[in-house]
């Protein structure tokens, strides 16, 4: 059975009922691809317990933080109520491994590397967690941690920037992003921190300490656009004293550099390092890999890596714990080099992009990639991936679902594709397009949505499918100029036969029809292009777009031309969904504005003339996407924030987190009403490191279904409970166990004041 035809068995066997607003995680995790290759999202961190072969621990680059305890055949997620899910660095307490210090904050400088707020501590092996360092490090991300292996209460960080082009895009205008960077101690086991001074106030990429003697310490300055003081440098003082180790190594510029110790002979160091960056994402290929076998006195070349133009993202090395001459290193692809001689093996993974390297207490080396974890037992001869459960995956905005199918969902994911949900399970995803995912849309109506549209990165990297995601084909030809990297499109709602595309212009095609320019460039110039486009339901004249340098239009003629009507919006410079149109007034726009110190909602009745915040009650976060459920009564704002949905429905007055069981500090990318789906209405979102997930809109206590929660509620339950009890029935089978008894009443009645106070029913 093809995925078209699972989607219509589940289809069928949807059943509608009020249950309690309990998010179900839609998956991937992993998703199928050709070869049984199975992906999941990027994998900033791992680390492996020195003394069990079977325990290891992994760090999303923004999915949190995991724990196996079968050697990866398993994984559990410890992080669901962390403040965030971007994962920096990793560390285990030589002493006691039940002491796990996680730096967060993504360290690898993209768009989507999000900054930290300080460190997360377990003294249980990550049962239960304490949150530290956040007035340190918050919003900025941290690139390693080290623990004393003579002294438990003495630990280092190395500090980075959050990452992104313009720098600091993935900072989000956090108010300490531009706080003091480089190498900090701690000597109260993580709870106070102290920048050491003799360090340049730069990125801090690597850092490691000499296993034999905890006062010598190596650490990598690598800014990774380049500065005269970036290099390698050690303390033999247990950081009091820094001195710049030059000898054998390549002259400046440098950009980031990462370091790697052998722990069988403390002696033997190696580095990898990259050229700058040209500030724009590409120009950082390599210097290549340098070693040296006398502490840092002198070094000389040591083999290399393919790190293609991103050296500021792909950059990780380590040694092989029983072989102080080899050295692994990571970029695009993997590299094995040996000593002398630097002779070098390229031994990748099933996917590209390295990020993480390490090595269990068997000796196989365990390697954290765009594409997941994956293991090896000979050196890279072969490979397994550890992806099994393991829920990592980084959407885009512009995820797709099916109301008539629900569990028909198409999304497109950071370096992993696009992908088809087909079935109710989180494992039932195949890999049907290549490239970095981007925007989707389904095009067919019911009873069959055979029609879809996908994209990777680029201008008119669009492709067509016909036949429910089996083939595509391109549908891009004719269309240019400037992308923000995924570029937005969008299916008219009231003709299936006209799409709009944004480059930095507006393209339209009708039919069989040649793309067209119909609007002017709706950006500043220079890089400037179109993030987001939204066509009002109740009328298509009304088109409104926001570029990625901060313009915010509207068309009021199908798009041909544009009034300037927000300046200046910060916010993500990929694709976004931060723009919402009421289905009935084409006039009444909504604006997420990704950024902290903002107004983050913002709404307008008179097509952008003026606006009104309506984010008054809201913590200071982020919001990534804005949808309205106007069936609500009162209407319901839901915003999906850098940290998880949120919920009004006092017009902004006072927000409340929406649902239960969603991870409290995930990024929430894409988030859509469905008013219509099978089922029952549901609010379905996609996230930046999770996955996707859906929850029910109506109330379990809402229990005529008419979307307002009242004392006509409760008489409809009880009356419905007595016939169950005379007819045998189950209708009002709440806690659903298989029987109707006093505790279904009980638990309605809860459900019933969770609802009157506002807070959702959690069973």
């Amino acid at each position: 059975m093809n995925h078209l035809a699972s989607a219509i068995v589940a289809a069928a066997c949807a059943c509608a009922g009020a249950v309690a607003q309990e998010w179900t995680e839609l998956g991937p995790a992993p998703i199928r691809t050709p070869g049984s290759l199975n992906w999941t999202g990027r994998i900033a961190a791992v680390v492996c317990s020195p003394t069990n072969p079977s325990l290891y621990y992994a760090g999303g680059a923004d999915a949190g933080f995991w724990r196996s305890t079968d050697a990866g055949v398993t994984w559990t997620t410890l992080s669901d109520a962390w403040p965030t899910t971007a994962v920096g660095c990793i560390a285990l307490d030589p002493s006691d491994e039940q002491i796990i210090y996680v730096g967060t904050g993504e360290a690898n400088f993209a768009n989507h590397s999000r900054y930290g707020l300080g460190i997360m501590k377990s003294t249980d092996g990550g049962d239960t967690w304490a949150h530290i360092a956040e007035p340190a490090f918050a919003g900025r991300c941290l690139s390693t941690i080290v623990v004393d292996h003579a002294d438990a209460q003495t630990l280092y960080a190395a500090v980075t920037r959050a990452g992104g082009f313009p720098q600091l895009a993935a900072a989000k205008g956090h108010p300490q992003r531009e706080g003091p960077l480089g190498v900090f101690k701690s000597t109260d086991a993580g709870v106070s921190w102290t920048r050491l001074e003799g360090f340049p106030d730069l990125a801090a990429t690597s850092l490691v300490m000499d296993p034999t003697n905890s006062q010598v310490l190596y650490a990598a300055v690598g800014h990774i656009f380049g500065d005269a003081l970036n290099g390698i440098y050690k303390s033999t003082d247990a950081g009091a004293n820094w001195t710049r180790l030059t000898t054998g190594l390549p002259g400046n510029p440098f950009g980031r550099i990462s370091l790697a110790i052998a722990p069988s002979n403390p002696q033997r160091l190696f580095a990898l390092i990259a050229r700058p960056s040209d500030g724009t994402g590409g120009g950082a290929s390599n210097l290549g890999g340098y070693s040296t076998s006398d502490g840092g006195a002198s070094w000389s070349s040591a083999g290399s890596v393919d790190q293609a133009t991103y050296g500021w993202y792909l950059s990780v090395a380590s040694v092989n714990p029983a072989n102080s001459n080899q050295v692994f290193y990571g970029g695009l692809q993997l590299s094995r080099v040996i000593l002398p001689g630097g002779n070098r093996v390229t031994v990748t993974p099933p996917h590209v992009d390295i990020h993480a390297l390490a090595w269990d207490a068997s000796g196989r080396l365990v390697v954290g990639d765009d594409g997941g974890i994956h293991r090896t037992a000979n050196l890279g001869s072969s490979w397994q991936h550890l992806n099994t459960g393991l829920g990592t995956i980084q959407f885009y905005a512009g995820v797709s679902s099916s109301p008539a199918f629900p569990d028909f969902v198409l999304g497109g994911a950071q370096d992993n594709g696009t992908s088809l949900r087909f079935g109710p399970g989180a494992a039932d995803w195949e890999h049907v397009f290549g490239g970095d995912g981007g925007w989707t849309q389904f095009a067919g109506t019911f009873p069959t949505p055979s029609v879809m549209f996908v994209e990777s990165q680029g201008t008119a990297a669009l492709a067509r499918s016909t036949d429910g995601g089996e083939t595509f084909s391109s549908f891009g030809t004719g269309i240019s100029g400037r992308n923000c990297f995924l570029p937005p499109y969008l299916i008219d709602p009231n003709n299936p036969n006209r799409l709009l595309y944004g480059t930095h212009r507006v393209h339209e095609r009708i039919g069989a029809d040649p793309w067209t320019v119909i609007s002017p460039d709706l950006s500043d110039g220079g890089v400037g292009a179109i993030r987001t486009l939204a066509i009002a339901p109740a009328d298509s004249n009304y088109v409104y777009a926001a570029t990625n340098d901060g313009n915010v239009q509207r068309s009021t003629d199908s798009g041909h031309t544009f009034t300037l009507i927000r300046d200046n919006v910060p916010g993500w410079p990929r694709v976004t969904r931060e723009l919402f149109v009421s289905p009935m007034d084409p006039q009444e726009v909504w604006l997420a504005v990704a950024a902290f110190g903002a107004d983050q909602v913002l709404r307008s009745t008179d097509a952008g003339a003026n606006w009104q915040a309506m984010d008054a009650g809201l913590v200071d976060v982020p919001v990534n996407a804005v949808a309205i459920d106007y069936d609500a009564a009162p209407p319901a704002i839901f915003l999906g924030t850098d940290r998880g949905v949120w919920r009004s429905d006092d017009a902004g007055v006072s927000y409340r987190r929406h649902g239960c069981g969603l991870p409290v500090g995930v990024c929430v990318i894409d988030l859509r009403v469905e008013p219509l789906a099978v089922g029952g209405p549901r609010l379905f979102i996609a996230t930046q490191g999770r996955g996707a997930w859906a929850v029910p809109l109506l109330d379990a206590s809402d229990w005529d279904a008419n979307r307002e929660i009242n004392s006509t509620d409760v008489s409809e339950f009880i009356n419905d409970w007595f016939m169950d009890q005379s007819a045998g029935t189950l209708v009002t089978d709440f806690n659903h166990d298989g029987v109707v008894n006093s505790t279904d009443v009980s638990e309605f009645i809860n459900a019933w004041f969770a609802a009157q106070a506002g807070e959702p029913y959690c069973p």
